[in-house]
């Protein structure tokens, strides 16, 4: 299940690169290159314009769902059981904590003079 819904995000993916690829931007776009010129005579420049958008979002939104559905229940190894331990938590477990001596205590005051001895 796991192959197939991978092999159709990728189907998903090769289709919204073409379908940004022949929208028309500011300076054309690559849609002359690939005969998006024509496609255009087909439906009328408008309709193209709102096909290809509606197709675009389509699409993503395809996409991310698909994408966030494969995440959350068919990625392999994602089972409890299968809840492997980090290489920092092996180490970690694996090395004996290290000890650190006792601090000194340091004077929080400064030292003071006996009264009689001012000079």
């Amino acid at each position: 299940m796991y192959s197939v819904l991978v092999a159709i995000e990728v189907i998903i993916a090769i289709l919204l690169i073409i379908a940004v690829l022949l929208q028309a931007g500011r300076g054309g776009g690559l849609a002359g290159a690939f005969g998006g010129a024509g496609f255009g005579t087909v439906f009328g420049i408008r309709r193209t314009a709102d096909f290809l958008s509606k197709a675009t979002i389509t699409l993503g939104a395809i996409f991310l769902l698909l994408a966030i559905v494969i995440n959350l229940f068919f990625l392999p190894g994602k089972t409890p059981e299968s809840v492997r331990e980090s290489v920092i938590q092996q180490r970690a477990k694996s090395v004996p904590p290290v000890s650190v001596p006792a601090a000194q205590p340091t004077q929080s005051q400064p030292a003071t003079v006996p009264q009689g001895q001012n000079k």
